[in-house]
């Protein structure tokens, strides 16, 4: 099965692999690869992990593949027959950086016990090839220690940890990573770590210090480029969701769990003329916020309000000017783009986001807004100013897409993709 062709001007193109450096499938099972994310907070983990896994669907790896995933709509977005789902019980990441369920009544040491019963249950009937965890190497609050441990002691499984490009500061992800032993359980229990980013935009290995045992398997993929979401978007949702004419300013919260003020400063920003403001709150704004967003919007004909986009990249495309959040995924669907954006970081329970708007800011790339000074005038001020259009992809690796398939093909007797070069 191959993709429909992209929705872009720039074509994006799947790797491919010569039929003749494939395995011969009367000799060898078809492949498995199962993804792990912990969802806690927005929608960036499991957009990263439902990317990669329609990415190695539509290569030619002739793969199964599981999703396990704290978020429950995973499958709302367009996918492939060869992808299934898991929907863990949902934790829910308080400003502080606390855990909690998040809509069952359940303590939390109850409900990470239930969780992790699910996925080491879940791994062990499914006995995949590559278990790749995203993020958080034991798993929230270590829930994945029973699963690593069975894996390492009873199967072949290959484990693998993909990072997002920037954690959070140094001083913080340093102690931190030691309390949880993280990199004890990478050393012991994963065979590669991928890191989704450039070391020209921010260098993990040397901010963080990591071990040398560790730094030894890190492994930079370069970042996702996010145009592929483009061929994987159900067709129902290709239709455009505005007619309007005018040219288009963007407003992107994410999850939109705490992007209301930024939501709001824009609802009450004077837009440039022969303008048209989308505003898409996300899924995790409390609704009485959402109401108020759309009272905003009531009287003023030029801005509209969704509550949800299941692939809000079908909107980047068109737009012209971006105002939003500074999560992984939205900023790397703004590179992708080469759109024009103001990123407006979060910086609380971690600054991650501050670090990477501080960096693209310091390249050309984006203008960034703290968040303390979010307001309507200011948000006026830079949307009515002539924005410069970003010249990304020669200045940062968005070939992380076509290099997974190529690790995970080097990793697996049988596959050798070692030809297959970013290009």
């Amino acid at each position: 099965m191959h993709p429909p062709p992209i929705m872009s001007s720039t074509t994006i193109k799947q790797p491919t692999i010569p039929l003749k450096s494939l395995p011969n499938p009367k000799k060898t099972k078809k492949l498995r690869i199962a993804l792990y994310s912990h969802d806690t907070m927005g929608l960036g983990h499991k957009r990263r992990n439902l990317l990669i896994a329609q990415s190695l669907a539509y290569s030619p790896l002739n793969a199964d593949i599981l999703v396990i995933s704290g978020m429950s709509d995973m499958t709302k977005v367009g996918t492939h027959p060869n992808i299934e789902y898991i929907t863990l019980p949902a934790l829910y990441k308080t400003r502080e950086g606390e855990y909690q369920a998040r809509r069952l009544d359940m303590s939390l040491d109850a409900i990470i016990k239930l969780r992790s019963q699910v996925i080491r249950a879940t791994i062990k009937n499914f006995q995949p090839d590559v278990f790749i965890v995203d993020n958080v190497p034991r798993g929230a609050m270590g829930e994945l220690d029973r699963t690593l441990k069975y894996l390492r002691n009873h199967s072949k499984t290959h484990c693998v940890l993909g990072l997002r490009d920037i954690l959070d500061q140094p001083e913080v992800i340093i102690p931190s990573w030691k309390k949880a032993k993280n990199e004890e359980t990478i050393a012991r229990y994963y065979d590669n770590v991928w890191i989704y980013g450039d070391p020209a935009v921010y260098d993990a290995t040397k901010e963080y210090n990591f071990s040398a045992e560790v730094a030894a398997k890190i492994r930079y993929t370069g970042y996702l480029d996010q145009r592929y979401r483009l061929n994987y978007a159900k067709s129902q949702e290709k239709q455009p969701i505005t007619q309007k004419s005018e040219r288009l300013a963007l407003c992107l919260v994410g999850g939109g769990q705490d992007g209301y003020q930024l939501a709001k400063g824009f609802a009450q920003a004077e837009l440039p003329q022969n303008s048209h403001g989308i505003i898409i709150t996300g899924p995790l704004m409390p609704s009485q916020l959402r109401q108020q967003l759309h009272h905003e919007a009531k009287n003023r004909p030029n801005l509209q309000v969704l509550d949800y986009v299941s692939e809000p990249t079908l909107l980047l495309q068109k737009a012209d000017l971006v105002v939003a959040m500074g999560g992984y995924n939205t900023t790397c669907e703004i590179l992708s783009f080469e759109k024009r954006a103001l990123i407006v970081p979060r910086i609380q329970p971690r600054e991650e986001q501050l670090i990477r708007a501080q960096r693209l800011q310091t390249l050309g790339l984006v203008d960034m807004l703290h968040p303390n000074e979010v307001n309507a005038e200011a948000l006026s001020q830079w949307l009515c100013q002539a924005v410069a259009t970003p010249n990304v992809h020669k200045n940062i690796d968005f070939h992380g897409l076509k290099r997974i398939p190529q690790y995970l093909g080097e990793m697996l007797e049988g596959y050798d993709l070692r030809f297959l070069k970013a290009s």
